[in-house]
């Protein structure tokens, strides 16, 4: 066995640290992306309702594990969250999907896809 020179093992400990402390918990990014995700419902939802005045709460949130995780090939991590907007006398429910490690959030409205 290859006898390991004490400043390289220090180096390789403070790497390993300062990398497991750099990974958040899924509650640490749900929690991080909430406010964007509740901020990009309110938009649509003031447009799609034409209501200014709309205001936004959080109804559920989610963390979705890839679908393909693998040591050579992982998928997207991302957050989703069912908020509920409501104004000017009118009620709708959007659910947001997130990128874990993108700024941007996605509003889709689950009960046009049903509408006849």
């Amino acid at each position: 066995m290859l006898p390991i020179k004490k400043g390289v093992l220090i180096v390789l400990s403070v790497l390993a640290f300062m990398s497991a402390s750099g990974c958040a918990t899924q509650q640490q990014v749900l929690s991080q992306k909430q406010g964007s995700a509740t901020q990009t419902a309110l938009e649509r939802a003031k447009f799609e309702m034409n209501c200014p005045s709309a205001n936004a709460t959080v109804l559920s949130q989610d963390f979705i594990q890839p679908a393909i995780q693998g040591p050579w090939v992982a998928g997207l991590e991302r957050v989703e969250y069912t908020v509920g907007v409501e104004g000017c006398n009118q009620r709708k429910v959007y659910i947001i999907l997130c990128q874990v490690g993108s700024d941007t959030c996605f509003a889709a409205s689950p009960d046009t896809r049903f509408r006849s």
